[in-house]
């Protein structure tokens, strides 16, 4: 099968985890797009790893846009602006699934909701439904174009609580950009259906009030821990420049990041909740891989 980006196999990972986190990225122009608003400086994440490039199309939705990848079925980033008024509509819109196939995207290329039926994993949103302040904002966010297959455990625990932490910050400071996405890190990658399961799941955060940016990292487990590292360090994982509007001396350092928040906040629009006991742990970059290529070899 094969790999989505500049991923290595599980047998020479961890040898050249130092090489990987060192690694210069590839100078690129500015990735066109059809919804600037979403984006900061109106400038959409570039890729720069080729591999990753193929078979991959925009699309814009009123509250968020996606780039989706026809090779996994799943989007590769979600990016969102966040803004203090539109999480305040959000925070009074009652919950209503609505899980569909993307029709703007070739058959070929899209997941279908067979392909999650008795997979064992949930759909995971990207950009969550508890973002979105309208209805129809939230019935395009159950777009299969915005999901990932995701450990329930995952989804409802760590992941939440990174979504309820990103909200509370864009209302503290009135906007915040968001873009998540999935890794898929090593050869022996899982399916469901037809659509590429993730190792690993992101978030990079930009403030610009206060002109830093970071990003949460978690692996597609059971696990509670997450590192913080920089915008810089995402790309060469995943061969993506997702802030290219934002000067590279923020890309290159890690912001003091919030901690994942145990409750979602108030209001209708929730997603389920994280458990009650959190016990989120940040952990460093080179812990959380190493975890995940234990795992992998231990089974």
């Amino acid at each position: 099968m094969g790999t989505m980006g500049p991923m290595l196999s599980l047998p020479t990972f961890s040898a050249r985890l130092p090489l990987l986190l060192l690694a210069l990225a590839t100078p690129a122009l500015a990735a066109a797009t059809d919804c600037p608003e979403h984006f900061v400086a109106g400038q959409a994440p570039v890729i720069t790893q080729p591999k990753i490039k193929a078979r991959t199309q925009e699309v814009c939705f009123i509250a968020f846009a996606v780039l989706h990848s026809g090779v996994s079925r799943t989007p590769l980033y979600a990016a969102e602006h966040l803004t203090r008024a539109n999480l305040a509509q959000a925070k009074n819109l009652a919950r209503k699934d609505s899980f569909h196939a993307e029709t703007a995207l070739r058959p070929a290329d899209r997941a279908e909701l067979e392909d999650y039926q008795r997979s064992g994993y949930d759909r995971g949103h990207l950009a969550p439904n508890a973002d979105m302040p309208t209805r129809e904002a939230q019935r395009e966010s159950f777009s299969l174009a915005n999901m990932v297959p995701q450990i329930h455990a995952n989804n409802a625990g760590v992941w939440a609580g990174l979504e309820a932490a990103a909200r509370q910050w864009a209302m503290d400071e009135g906007e915040l950009y968001v873009i998540s996405g999935p890794a898929f890190v090593g050869s022996d990658l899982k399916k469901v259906g037809n659509v590429l399961v993730p190792t690993h799941l992101w978030k990079a955060v930009y403030s610009p009030k206060q002109q830093r940016a970071g990003v949460y990292l978690i692996s597609n487990d059971e696990t509670k821990d997450y590192a913080a590292i920089s915008v810089a360090d995402l790309e060469k994982m995943v061969g993506l420049n997702v802030l290219p509007g934002v000067p590279a001396a923020v890309r290159t350092k890690v912001a003091d990041l919030p901690k994942p928040l145990a409750q979602r906040g108030g209001g209708g629009n929730q997603d389920k909740a994280p458990p009650a006991e959190e016990g989120f742990q940040l952990k460093d970059l080179l812990q959380i891989l190493l975890n995940f290529i234990q795992r992998i070899i231990s089974k």
